[in-house]
């Protein structure tokens, strides 16, 4: 999830209200966002090949 905080965006966990980083641009944020979904589904496609 990504919350604005001033004139920065935070990117926090949904569930654990963990941050994954600060960031200028909406855009940054969005991409990191991406990462985390990307490596949170990597490890269950590991573990079923």
């Amino acid at each position: 999830m990504i919350k604005k905080q001033g004139r920065t965006y935070v990117v926090l966990s949904e569930k654990t209200g963990r941050s994954f980083g600060t960031y200028d641009t909406k855009a940054e944020a969005e991409k990191r966002v991406g990462q985390v979904e990307f490596f949170k589904h990597a490890k269950r496609r590991r573990a079923k090949g």
